[in-house]
């Protein structure tokens, strides 16, 4: 998987629907929940994400401290359901960690996990803050990375 990095901006035209078709398989269409994921928080963001074959198969976006947590975040973790056996979602959690630390020149990173996913976001030294929430309709917790 071939990583890239770029602002709202920087994404063409076939990146950005691309990256849209991803999230609502996942999280609209695999979850069955239905929720607004074009919240104009894409702006704000840089988009990391994964190319194979050319294919955007994973995603997250990032924001600087204070731009959605007090501390830089992660959110909109995705890798597509036919892509999950080979690790990717590890390997674009540590491209994201990475990036936050390269653009952002920050350590503390919080996330909004959903709680299923709890232990993948421990295996980078992610940890839970606070007691579980609905977000969505969709059992979550926040997490915290020094």
């Amino acid at each position: 998987m071939n990583i890239k990095i770029k602002s709202f901006l920087e994404l063409t035209t076939e990146e950005l629907y691309a990256i849209l078709q991803l999230r609502s398989e996942v999280f609209v269409v695999e979850q069955d929940c239905v929720y607004q994921d074009i919240d104009f928080k894409d702006q704000k963001s840089l988009h990391v994400f994964g190319l194979k074959e050319d294919k955007i198969i994973a995603y997250t976006r990032i924001f600087k401290p204070g731009d959605y947590f007090e501390a830089a975040s992660i959110g909109r973790v995705v890798v597509a359901v036919s892509e999950r056996k080979y690790g990717y979602g590890h390997d674009l959690m540590k491209a994201s960690i990475k990036a936050i630390k390269n653009y952002f020149k920050v350590d503390k990173i919080t996330i909004s996990a959903q709680k299923y996913l709890k232990k993948f976001y421990e295996s980078h030294q992610f940890i839970q803050v606070g007691k579980e929430y609905l977000e969505d309709g969709i059992p979550h917790i926040r997490m915290y990375r020094k």
